[in-house]
């Protein structure tokens, strides 16, 4: 029980076969080599560490292409099944001439036959009917035109790429796939029809659609069946050759390319930025040309599927900024190609000079300063592209060059002359607590058992004072031992960082860390994410190493502990917004939630919760700067929120950051729905249901 495999064609045609193969090979090696040299042009080492880590987790993403099937079920079966289609069908290729090119030959051995070719045909059938299935489902969502693959540059600049490309790779890719796979399935049914042998039922697909072809008179006499197959087999195995010689110079790239990205991602990416290094010059300070980039960023470029999850997910990209992650990309992989890559060797438009700025021409100023850094495309990437740190180097040489939004011009100089975002004098800072039945301890004068970094916005936005004086009496009912650095504290400068002043947010962290590391306490309190965040991740960079918690947490803590008692319960509905730098950062969801849970409310979740959770629209510094132009009656992010609440029936809305109380707020003003939806710091809450009933 075994088939010959190359029983329709001549010893001329067998001998072109295996001609063609090494120049498919050579014509594939030529462009993969040309992609490695490119990757090696990049600045810097690439980090490897914990190797056998990262080659698991690539791994795993393969095998469960969990990546693709995050909030898309739908495309990560659709994908899943085409993925392993595929490795099982060249696997499958490989092993057939493994027989017959080296084991029949050499050894005189002939494995492909009886029980083991029965298996491998069933296992064959089974995997290539995945592959077409899964094909036909991509291809089916493809023909809806869903808006993660409309490929126009948001901010309605032409590039010097012709975008419509895309879409013409993007089927050709498919297109050709799914070729293979019918036809590999025609060819065996034809086959099956003409030599009937009982036992290739075990080809499933293939046994079905024969008795199909026999039904219609196909026979073995019939020469036009011969010369069907003749066409056929040969149509194939060019398809088959182009696609394999074409991978790494179309969008099939991302077959080596993805997990090569996944394996060299840096897997604290966005969360730790990478420090500048001191002895760098002001030419080396970020990105601006294609030789700054890394050899990590360089490949992650091409790994991009355009897949278009993170052009969903951009909360810039939904409200109409100048910006999409997923855009900026493209434009970027375009660039180095022209300027480093392929093209540049072949000499095919768009060119591009590897030694000019990026800045400008193709990547605008006002794409990169539209970004709110909420990690949302790199969370959601399912090839490991890190988008946010690309915009962060981008913005570093920026911010080198001095083209800067005049506003964010003004407020880095604020922060620098006087510590704070606001312009405010330093000794200002703590008269947000003046009125509080007793002052909070000075912590440089005396021990306490929590530091309370309360951060710019919660020590001077008028809206997010109310919250720290609700959490400063919420600490003080439940006899908890805290004190501020009052005028020694400086912006904690997670922000400033994140624009890309490299250099002022790490004298600021400097200070701070000489300022704490002076006092005496246990842990750091901050109801700021950013703070949180910073303080928590970053601040080691620069010898500051403490234990950090968000007051969500320490509230949580502390009615559980009994030191809070609810004098009473709460009722209504509520939703709860999740601050991006404490969720998909930091990945605390569950404590505000339970907080609210035991104080008895009802909590609503909106659609987009938790690390699906949509931006307020303020952070990376965008709330610093002039708002950027973007298209005509889109709703900003923060507006977007406050209208999702309502949908699902929030008569409060709950945040647990200080520039979301104040976001949030301004958006309930600007939509008239003051009367429908109220914005409620997480502390408040706590406060209104602990504080004792008066008697």
């Amino acid at each position: 029980m075994r088939r010959e495999t190359f029983e329709t064609l001549a010893a001329w045609e067998v001998a072109l076969f295996y001609l063609l193969i090494p120049v498919v090979l050579a014509v594939f090696a030529f462009g993969a080599w040309r992609l490695v040299r490119k990757y090696r042009q990049g600045r810097g080492a690439t980090r490897l560490d914990h190797l056998w880590r990262r080659f698991r987790r690539m791994s795993l993403e393969f095998l469960l292409q969990r990546g693709i099937g995050r909030r898309d079920r739908l495309a990560g079966l659709g994908h899943l099944m085409i993925a392993h289609g595929f490795v099982v069908l060249v696997i499958a290729t490989g092993i057939l001439m493994l027989n017959d090119d080296i084991v029949k030959p050499l050894f005189n051995v002939d494995f492909w036959r009886d029980g083991f070719y029965l298996a491998y045909s069933l296992v064959s059938d089974l995997f290539g009917l995945a592959l077409v299935v899964g094909l036909a489902v991509m291809a089916a969502r493809r023909l809806r035109r869903p808006a993660r693959y409309d490929y126009r540059r948001p901010d309605g600049v032409p590039g010097a790429f012709d975008r419509r490309l895309y879409v013409v790779g993007d089927w050709t890719f498919l297109g050709s796939l799914l070729f293979l796979g019918i036809t590999g399935f025609v060819m065996e049914a034809y086959r099956i029809a003409v030599t009937d042998p009982d036992y290739e039922v075990w080809s499933i697909v293939g046994w079905t659609l024969s008795r199909g072809l026999r039904a219609a008179g196909v026979v073995a006499a019939d020469p036009r069946v011969d010369a069907i197959r003749h066409v056929l087999w040969w149509s194939h195995a060019a398809v088959a050759f182009v696609a394999i010689a074409a991978i790494p110079y179309t969008k099939a790239v991302h077959m080596l390319t993805s997990p090569a990205g996944l394996v060299t991602k840096d897997p604290d990416a966005g969360v730790r930025l990478a420090p500048v290094p001191a002895e760098a010059t002001a030419e080396q300070v970020g990105y601006s040309r294609l030789l700054d980039f890394s050899p990590a960023h360089l490949l992650q470029l091409d790994a991009c599927t355009k897949c278009g999850k993170c052009h969903v997910a951009c909360p810039a990209t939904a409200s109409g900024y100048p910006l999409s992650p997923r855009d900026l990309v493209l434009e970027l992989r375009e660039a180095a190609e022209g300027g480093l890559g392929i093209r540049a060797r072949l000499g095919v438009p768009p060119l591009f000079d590897a030694a000019k700025s990026l800045l400008g021409d193709p990547v605008r100023a006002e794409t990169l300063w539209s970004c709110t850094t909420c990690l949302a495309c790199v969370d959601i990437c399912p090839v490991g592209i890190e988008h946010v740190p690309i915009i962060n180097q981008l913005r570093r040489r920026l911010v080198e060059m001095g083209e800067l939004d005049a506003s964010l011009q003004g407020t880095l100089e604020s922060i620098a002359a006087n510590g704070n975002s606001f312009g405010e004098a330093r000794r200002k800072r703590g008269r947000w607590a003046k009125d509080l039945p007793a002052p909070p301890k000075d912590i440089r004068k005396e021990p306490a058992e929590l530091l309370w970094f309360v951060g710019d916005y919660a020590s001077f936005d008028a809206r997010a004072q109310q919250a720290s004086v609700a959490l400063a009496r919420v600490l003080q009912l439940a006899g908890a031992d805290f004190g501020l650095l009052y005028e020694a504290e400086k912006t904690a400068g997670c922000d400033v960082r994140r624009v890309g002043e490299e250099g002022l947010w790490t004298a600021l962290a400097g200070q701070n860390v000489r300022v704490i590391g002076a006092c005496r306490f246990e842990r750091i309190i901050t109801s700021d994410p950013h703070t949180f965040h910073t303080l928590r991740n970053e601040y080691p960079q620069v010898g500051g190493s403490w234990t950090v918690v968000h007051h969500s947490q320490l509230l949580l803590e502390l009615l559980r502990a009994g030191a809070l008692v609810p004098a009473r319960q709460l009722a209504g509905t509520a939703t709860y917004h999740d601050p991006c730098y404490l969720g998909r950062y930091n990945g605390v969801y569950d404590p505000p939630r339970a907080v609210l849970a035991a104080l008895g409310l009802e909590l609503r979740e909106m659609p987009r919760s938790r690390d699906a959770s949509f931006c307020c629209g303020a952070g990376g510094g965008v709330i610093w700067m002039k708002e950027a132009e973007r298209r005509d009656g889109v709703a900003r992010p923060a507006e977007q929120r406050i209208e999702e609440a309502l949908r699902v029936g929030a008569a409060v809305f709950v945040v647990a950051c200080p520039k979301d109380a104040s976001m949030y707020a301004a958006a309930v003003t600007s939509l008239g729905v003051r009367d429908r939806i109220e914005v409620r710091e997480l502390a408040e809450i706590v406060l209104e249901a602990v504080e004792p009933v008066p008697s």
